[in-house]
């Protein structure tokens, strides 16, 4: 197989002239180049200029294609190529542009007195009795291998700390499962269990006078099974999207009808608590163009924090709006406590709980997950509440164009 042109550029960067004989001079230069022929133009009339003062003492160049040492190129903040970087002695300099040459015969002078005076002051060599010689310069070799290391240490680092962030949040959730499921658990257990006694033969009148009574612990052990539902639903969802994953398969869908889907899942839930629901969906919305599921899983996690912070007897609205050619807006309001100010952006972090919620189930993890799936979808999510008059969450999503 012939050379290709790649080849013969790295054949000539490679290559060791008669001035590149010192790696351990005290004037040591670095050359940033690419592949491009204009730099590799650059490459010879450099070098072709040290060769020609070569003479004027020991210094060393080290060629440096970007292609292969990228981590070299982002360590010396290079914004173009071909650049030239005096490295030793500091202070470190930089020629960069279409006239290196120039520049640096500009700077030659200068370059080659700041390296005699930097021999006065440092001995150059260190003979260790066998013949062979050190040198107490920094070699460029060196240093680049250290550069490298230095950066793959830090890369590593980060993995290791993101990972360990990853199973301490994970430990997290587990321990926050066991505790938080304990409760609805409880709840559920108490209600099957009088249903169990109610069914014997002996508690005949009992239900005789309370004929509701099986109908209401029916509901409410329906209610704490959903409620551990989304609890481990969102625990899992919230371990996913942590490993970047968040599956979303987007659709057409009438979002009013999916609005109205969600409310009647969670109207058992609403009349348990006496809460009243007003709704604002009209029929001539455009369809909007999203995945039903997580949408659905956004208006679930909306709607239960709004029946769970909304006293007896208070209000729930879901409404709707064409907001723009591109985009529909959800707007789910309640009447409960408000979110301070200052916390209202924060809500959507992952596990940030107000104060409020320290006596509820859950653990901060659903409005993380609901931003999650609207972003997904280049949507927005806010909250506008004032404290001790409610709050009201909006969310948008793109309508569904053909």
């Amino acid at each position: 197989m012939s050379p290709t042109y790649a080849d013969a550029a790295r054949d000539d960067m490679v290559a060791s002239p008669n001035f590149n004989t010192y790696p351990n001079a005290v004037l040591q230069l670095l050359l940033f180049v690419d592949r491009r022929s204009s730099s590799q133009e650059e490459l010879k009339r450099i070098r072709g200029y040290l060769d020609s003062v070569k003479s004027d003492g020991n210094f060393a160049l080290e060629v440096i294609d970007v292609s292969e040492q990228p981590y070299l190129a982002e360590h010396f903040k290079l914004i173009a190529t071909p650049t030239l970087i005096k490295v030793h002695p500091e202070p470190r300099h930089s020629l960069t542009g279409s006239n290196l040459v120039s520049q640096l015969d500009h700077c030659w002078g200068k370059w080659q007195q700041s390296a005699h005076e930097y021999s006065d002051r440092c001995p150059t060599t260190i003979h260790d009795g066998q013949g062979s010689v050190n040198s107490c310069f920094p070699s460029i070799a060196t240093s680049s291998e250290i550069i490298q290391l230095s950066d793959e240490v830090f890369r590593l680092k980060q993995e290791k700390e993101e990972l360990q962030e990853q199973l301490r949040f994970k430990d997290r959730l587990i321990s926050m499962l066991a505790h938080d499921l304990r409760n609805p658990l409880t709840s559920t257990s108490i209600a099957l269990e009088t249903l169990e006694t109610l069914s014997r033969p002996d508690n005949a009148d009992k239900l005789k006078a309370n004929p509701n009574l099986t109908d209401r612990l029916l509901q409410h052990a329906r209610t704490q099974t959903r409620q551990i539902e989304q609890m481990i639903f969102d625990v899992l969802e919230s371990a996913r999207s942590q490993d970047g994953y968040l599956s979303i398969v987007p659709q057409q869908i009438n979002l009013a009808e999916l609005c109205q889907d969600a409310l009647n899942r969670q109207w058992e839930n609403f009349e348990t608590r006496g809460l009243t629901v007003q709704t604002d969906l009209p029929q001539d919305l455009p369809d909007a163009h999203a995945d039903a599921n997580r949408v659905r899983q956004v208006l679930m996690n909306l709607l239960d924090n709004a029946a769970k912070y909304t006293p007896e007897g208070g209000t729930i609205s879901l409404a709707l709006l064409h907001r723009t050619a591109q985009k529909i807006q959800v707007s789910i309001s309640d009447t409960g406590p408000g979110i301070p100010f200052d916390k209202q952006q924060r809500i959507f972090d992952d596990r940030v709980r107000l104060e409020r919620d320290e006596q509820t189930d859950g653990y901060g993890l659903g409005l993380s997950l609901c931003m999650r799936v609207v972003r997904s979808h280049y949507g927005q999510i806010w909250v506008d509440s004032q404290p001790g008059q409610g709050s009201t969450f909006h969310f948008t999503l793109p309508v569904y164009r053909p």
